[in-house]
């Protein structure tokens, strides 16, 4: 049987636990903990993590100082920071893991190569896909979609702090309503902001299923990978064709 393919994203503001900044080393093993649930069921696992723990480009070019640019190649340099953070944690729980970075840093993580990270996986080792995409103006997100559909990932998880999409959000509204499958045009149609429309009409494109979970409720990843839908909310389907669900 064709082992399955998964990548995972987490929140660089996820990383931070508590403090809401830094990196908790708390989080680092919970997430070490998951991840190695899933490899012991025989599941190839990538993971690409944001860096708003340390900062986000938007936020560091607000004031018009630091130009969007050079704000986003620092929020890449963020992520390459959690990255080796992430890939310590797995290691040190003896799971075989590979830093890959979008920014050349040869000292730190290979670069990375399309081919070599999908023979990694083969291998059964962790890929840790760091430094976004790569350009400014893209998202994690977007670096998530598209990592996930280059190396043919059968679904995109995306680990938050919620259970789902909300038609609006569930901190401040009570009667907020869990949507539990949308399609991707919906998504985009109602700016219902699962990820950022870049990241949902590439994954539109490439059938890629954008799972939304809870990555605080131990073994939930598992659960959904076996198929319990109950416990997130499903974007887009598995379908080969190119037309969206309706």
């Amino acid at each position: 049987m064709k082992r399955k393919r998964i990548l995972v994203k987490f929140s660089g503001e996820a990383l931070a636990g508590k403090d809401g900044f830094g990196i908790d080393t708390k989080v680092l093993k919970y997430i070490a903990e998951e991840i190695k649930e899933l490899i012991d069921n025989n599941i190839e696992i990538a993971i690409v993590v944001g860096g708003g723990n340390i900062i986000r480009g938007v936020t560091a070019a607000q004031d018009g100082i630091i130009s969007r640019t050079s704000g986003d190649y620092m929020g890449m340099l963020a992520t390459v920071i959690n990255g080796v953070a992430i890939q310590e944690s797995l290691e040190h729980i003896g799971i075989d893991a590979r830093l890959q970075s979008a920014i050349d840093m040869q000292e730190i993580g290979e670069s990375f190569i399309v081919r070599r990270a999908r023979r990694h996986l083969e291998k059964g080792r962790t890929v840790v896909f760091a430094g976004g995409t790569g350009n400014p103006y893209f998202t994690t997100d977007s670096a998530a979609t598209l990592r996930a559909s280059e190396i043919n990932a059968d679904m995109l998880i995306k680990a938050t702090k919620v259970d789902g999409v909300y038609d609006r959000d569930p901190n401040k509204f009570k009667n907020a309503k869990k949507l539990d499958r949308l399609s991707y045009n919906k998504a985009l149609k109602d700016n219902i902001k699962v990820m950022d429309d870049t990241s949902i009409a590439l994954a539109r494109e490439n059938n890629m299923p954008i799972i939304v979970c809870n990555m605080f409720e131990k073994g939930n990843l598992l659960a959904i990978i076996n198929g319990d839908m109950s416990l997130c909310s499903v974007v887009g389907a598995k379908k080969k064709s190119k037309k969206d669900n309706k």
